[in-house]
């Protein structure tokens, strides 16, 4: 093989990863597997897929070898192959955002400039929950809290929040996070805190993000 052989070899390889993030869907699965290992019908179901549908592209996942599967008795389960692919999504979105103004555009229309936070508003956000004087939700189902959460964060499932209210401190700033930026969990859960007369607001992080800056999760 000759030195241009080899060279459209390399780049080849490398394209697999492109072609197999090329899809939407694919992305978004990506980015729910970010959250934990999940069935390949939990990941239907997250991702407003038929069975059929996902089950097509985890298999372009998993040739790329971006994912891995294993078999849970009836079910067939799907996870990460790395963190490594999280931090990829996490790329991917970020240069996109930085340079397609459509997306900066829509991103902006989601979340303010407080909302967005860098190095040091993160560290700033754990220390004041580790005192108390904010209290962080994580609205995502309790399966993704237990595989790994934002320190200091009580796990919060949205479709529980409304039973749970109580629970919270009416006198402090509730910060809601759910799976990243595209997610609109945190989104609804700040809609029904305020509703109900709480000071609540919205980070874009997730847990991908937030080890993407090279911060550490805790986890039960």
């Amino acid at each position: 093989m000759n030195t241009r052989q080899t060279k459209d070899l390399l780049y080849e390889h490398v394209a697999r990863i492109g072609k197999a993030t090329s899809s939407p869907k694919r992305l978004e699965l990506l980015e729910i597997l970010a959250q934990g290992e999940k069935t390949v019908e939990a990941l239907a179901a997250d991702a407003n897929l038929s069975v059929k549908l996902a089950s097509a592209h985890l298999k372009v996942l998993k040739e790329a070898r971006l994912v891995e599967a294993r078999r849970d008795g009836r079910y067939i389960a799907y996870r990460l192959s790395g963190p490594d692919v999280s931090a990829l999504w996490v790329n991917l979105r970020t240069v996109a955002e930085e340079h397609l103004v459509e997306l900066k555009l829509a991103m902006d229309r989601l979340f303010t400039a407080p909302e967005k936070l860098d190095g040091e508003t993160r560290r700033s956000l754990m220390d004041k929950a580790k005192r108390g004087e904010v209290v962080v939700i994580d609205v995502r189902p309790a399966a993704e809290y237990d595989n790994g959460h934002l320190p200091f964060a009580r796990s919060m499932p949205v479709a529980e929040l409304r039973q749970r209210l109580k629970e919270l401190p009416a006198d402090r700033e509730i910060v809601a996070y759910c799976r990243g930026p595209f997610c609109m969990m945190s989104a609804e859960a700040v809609a029904l805190l305020k509703k109900h007369g709480y000071r609540a607001r919205k980070i874009a992080d997730g847990t991908p993000e937030w080890q993407a800056a090279g911060l550490p999760l805790a986890a039960p």
